[in-house]
């Protein structure tokens, strides 16, 4: 029931049933008339979302604001911005929209930078604003940059083994579809703002995800423990308190 127009560098892969643009965000002088005047933005747009010391999260955050910026002062009465559970930083236990932040890398830095700044405008310009607080997502394709990515791009190439970290650290895991219908039910509704978690509200260990996610795809694939170690700035055990998005999907 919605008329959605999608917009990226690249269109081709983008569902028809949308009206696809292709063009460069950060280009676009004035996106609200650009767009058509649109009532909502959901904006995913971002780079090297996987690559958590890039450069580019830096380099391209005011970036980000402005193009945001520009909707709102032109009228645009609906923002939803993809965040990260990595703008929490180092924590142990459940996430919610009052948990402290310190992220740790400067994806997380650069995210957390930019729900600031949004809510601080928001102080100034009434809007409606929606941060959708990702957590780790589960796709069985090769394109991608998750470790569920890399290892159906291994079993591509054919090979049997894995290199892997001890996977003992315990994770919020929402399979790709699941988000997806998350984030579309928080943008069509208005009455839930704010921070909203896409999570499952639960944690499971890394390597019992991993493994499950062998096993469910029939791949022939061994993890090899300890291979890497784990990184500093992970959580031992963090998970999304999931009590807004079960309102959102009249979940009980």
């Amino acid at each position: 029931g919605c008329q959605v127009i999608a917009t990226d560098f690249k269109i081709d892969e983008i569902d028809e049933r949308a009206t696809r643009i292709s063009c460069d965000l950060f280009e676009i002088e004035n996106p609200y008339e650009y767009f058509g005047k649109p009532d909502a933005v959901l904006h995913l747009a971002w780079r090297d979302g996987f690559k958590h010391q890039s450069n580019a999260h830096i380099e391209d955050l005011p970036k980000h604001y402005v193009f945001l910026e520009n909707l709102i002062r032109a009228g645009i009465a609906k923002v939803a911005v993809m965040g990260s559970m990595h703008e929490i930083g180092r924590y142990e236990g459940a996430i919610d929209e009052h948990t402290p932040t310190n992220p740790m890398s400067l994806y997380g830095i650069s995210k957390d930078a930019l729900r600031k700044a949004l809510e601080l405008l928001n102080k100034e310009i009434e809007f409606d604003l929606q941060w959708i607080r990702g957590f780790y997502i589960v796709a069985n394709t090769e394109k991608g940059c998750s470790i569920f990515s890399k290892i159906m791009q291994a079993a591509a190439r054919g090979e049997t083994e894995f290199p892997f970290t001890s996977g003992t650290n315990k994770y919020d895991f929402i399979s790709y579809d699941e988000l997806c219908r998350q984030i579309s039910a928080i943008v069509c509704q208005s009455e839930v703002k704010g921070i909203i978690n896409a999570c499952s509200g639960t944690a499971v260990a890394l390597k019992e995800a991993v493994e499950g996610f062998i096993k469910e795809n029939g791949l022939n694939m061994k993890l090899i423990y300890g291979a890497f170690p784990d990184r500093i700035y992970d959580s031992k055990e963090v998970w999304g308190n999931a009590e807004k998005i079960k309102s959102i999907m009249n979940v009980q």
